[in-house]
């Protein structure tokens, strides 16, 4: 049997109809693309360098996901001004998988520091 791609999977749901919370649920919970990301993230792990804690931490399913990190964590190793520092941070929060908590962190003290 063929192995079909992740975006074949997807427009399967989609054309059945799911959209939404419903489609990412039967995405979820579909097997064949589950092993598809699996394999993926194996192959990605074993190219690109990442800890224990930064796989558990971040979402790195992708080349770029690991591009970012490696490219954070050289930054971190620099000795930067403050502004630059908290650039590398935010960055790093997009790779998080509740992204936009730390956005809305950091929306909030420029808020407080505005007023």
């Amino acid at each position: 049997m063929k192995r079909r791609s992740v975006q074949s999977i997807e427009d399967f749901y989609m054309n059945l109809g799911y959209k939404g919370e419903k489609l990412r649920k039967a995405l979820e919970s579909d097997k064949e693309l589950k092993n598809i990301l699996a394999m993926k993230k194996a192959k990605l792990s074993k190219k690109a360098k990442a800890t224990k804690t930064e796989k558990k931490k971040y979402v790195l399913a992708t080349d770029q996901d690991f591009e970012i990190l490696q490219k954070c964590k050289m930054l971190e190793k620099k000795r930067l001004i403050p502004a630059d520092k908290t650039a590398v941070r935010l960055i790093l929060t997009q790779l998080k998988p509740e992204w936009r908590k730390d956005l809305v962190i950091e929306l909030d003290t420029l808020i407080r520091k505005y007023k």
